[in-house]
């Protein structure tokens, strides 16, 4: 009983908040996210890992996830970086917070990183920070897509409609271009 009464605590103090401030995310641009990111990295998933963490009322679950950085673009990133997430699942309790992107070891990502242990989700416009790298099967070049595995072909279009993953996907080198080439010119 304790447990369901610590759930309904944390639920209606989410659901508190999300009424007040509402929880509709508007896309960010190419600009925006490279602007707004304190760190922008390529890495590779090495760890997941969710804890409780707090006391009382404000006891709540943080899943940590661990990349093996493969390359900078932006901030101070050593050769592995952890995000804090809010929500996981620990012993068979889980809290999930909408929206949230989920991570397996093996993910490779492209971040853009904000607020990391103090937002909820420390991506730049939550999972719109999150660029999956994959691999093409018919070509064997990796390429980039959205959080919702949907292929990226023009930065030119992020937050502006739905012509960003119309087309032939963007490859890795040319989306790390578009990242260097916006950090050289803001």
């Amino acid at each position: 009983m304790n447990k369901f009464r610590h759930f309904f605590l944390v639920a209606c103090t989410l659901f508190g908040l999300s009424a007040v401030w509402g929880t509709t995310v508007v896309a960010p641009t190419f600009d925006q996210l490279v602007s707004q990111a304190e760190m922008i990295f390529q890495g590779a998933v090495t760890d997941v890992r969710s804890q409780w963490i707090g006391a009382g009322v404000e006891r709540h679950i943080v899943t940590y996830v661990t990349f093996k950085v493969e390359d900078r673009f932006k901030g101070n990133v050593d050769a592995t970086y952890s995000i804090q997430l809010l929500g996981g699942t620990v012993d068979g309790e889980t809290m999930e917070v909408t929206d949230t992107p989920k991570f397996s070891v093996g993910d490779r990502d492209i971040l853009f990183v904000e607020n990391n242990g103090s937002q909820f989700v420390p991506l730049v416009g939550i999972s719109n920070g999150r660029f999956r790298v994959q691999r093409e099967q018919t070509t064997g070049r990796d390429v980039v897509m959205t959080n919702e595995r949907e292929p990226l072909s023009d930065v030119s279009q992020l937050g502006q409609n739905e012509h960003a993953t119309a087309g032939r996907p963007l490859s890795i080198d040319e989306f790390k271009g578009a990242i260097r080439t916006k950090l050289a010119n803001p």
